[in-house]
């Protein structure tokens, strides 16, 4: 299994400016590349990353000195992602490579794991020496690279590590999950857990924070130090969303072997103009996609029920369907008499996540074998 471990680096100005540099090569080389690629492709030839770096090495010395000055990974690295980034575009699972931005871009560079060691609270950078790290690997096992990337006025290495296959527990617990934005997620359990809206919360800092960078004049110490009060606000905001999706998933995922979900449109739903922001400030995709992962690693199953199921129209008890519900309607009533939730008020997303367990269920073939009509076990 390969994992990640994403830490923080405090490094010196000389070594800010160092992987300045090691950053700005990697651009440079990806939009040499990608121009050369182009041309040769255009004119039908068959370009490869392999080719390409041999041809810019038997120029770099002459033409690109400059690029010597830091370590080779971060010059050698950008022609492999082209070639894997056309390769992916090629098969239709990608868009194809642009070039990359100063401005725009997010600086990195990659180091292979013969040419960097970790220590304690550190790494060792070729032609550079020890970086101070915020905290030491939490994994063990064979390193196989790491990447440095800058987020706002920090700098960042992601370390790749191969590890020993975690063994799964079984777990016979199974839950179903309305997500939403008034509650960003309501389980058959009856937990609830509250949409904290981080961006919401810090709209007007960060308003603030946009109007004085456009105050500023171009290309001015004092906008530069504007737009770095706008980034670490977005990324305090993602900092404070990431860690609530983690402990939320890996909670469910811990507890929960068999996860029911609905399958969402996501890309309909930020087409809504008066939602659009919410539903990016929930994050409901990062949240599905983190919970299956971590759900999978511990040897469980996340079912997808299909995005047109009724499960907030429909009674979980009797089945009876309320077809002119509105999304203002937050509390269901059961007008079926048989029934033994007969205009007895149930909310809304609790009444949905019953359903959506209960349709999971069915669709893995566990239908019956719901204990106590509560949705909280399966055997």
């Amino acid at each position: 299994m390969i994992r990640a471990h994403k830490i923080r680096l405090h490094p010196t100005d000389e070594q800010k400016v160092y992987f300045a540099k090691a950053a700005g090569v990697a651009r440079f080389v990806w939009n040499w590349a990608l121009a050369e690629w182009t041309r040769q492709y255009e004119t039908g030839e068959k370009p490869t990353a392999l080719q390409l770096k041999k041809q810019c090495n038997e120029i770099r010395r002459e033409q690109f000195p400059w690029t010597w000055e830091i370590t080779k990974n971060a010059s050698d690295q950008p022609f492999l992602d082209l070639g894997k980034a056309f390769k992916a575009f090629f098969e239709g699972k990608a868009r194809r490579p642009r070039f990359k931005s100063k401005k725009r871009s997010k600086p990195s560079f990659y180091l292979a794991n013969d040419q960097m060691e970790v220590g304690a609270h550190r790494v060792w950078i070729p032609k550079l020496g020890w970086v101070n790290m915020a905290e030491n690997l939490r994994f063990k096992g064979k390193i196989t690279g790491a990447r440095v990337t800058r987020t706002s006025d920090w700098w960042f290495i992601a370390i790749t590590m191969e590890v020993p296959d975690e063994q799964p527990t079984k777990r016979s617990a199974a839950v179903g999950i309305d997500m939403g934005l008034n509650r960003l997620a309501t389980l058959s359990t009856g937990e609830e857990f509250e949409n904290q809206k981080y961006l919401t919360t810090a709209l007007k800092k960060l308003r603030q924070a946009n109007k004085r960078l456009h105050r500023r004049k171009p290309g001015s110490k004092n906008r530069e130090r504007a737009r770095r009060q706008v980034a670490r606000l977005h990324y305090r905001i993602t900092c404070l969303r990431d860690d609530a999706l983690h402990k939320l998933t890996t909670k469910l995922a811990t507890c929960y072997g068999i996860v029911g979900v609905e399958d969402l449109h996501l890309k309909g739903l930020l087409k809504n103009r008066k939602l659009a922001r919410s539903f990016s400030d929930a994050a409901l995709g990062k949240l599905v996609n983190l919970l299956t992962r971590k759900v999978e690693q511990r040897g469980g199953q996340v079912v997808k029920v299909g995005r047109f199921f009724p499960s907030s129209k429909t009674c979980h008890a009797c089945g009876w369907r309320w077809e002119d519900m509105q999304l203002s309607d937050r509390v269901f009533l059961c007008q079926n008499h048989q029934c033994a939730y007969h205009l007895f008020p149930q909310d809304r997303d609790g009444n949905a996540s019953l359903n959506i367990l209960y349709e999971a269920l069915r669709l893995i073939g566990l239908s019956d074998q719901v204990v106590g009509g509560t949705g909280s076990d399966a055997t």
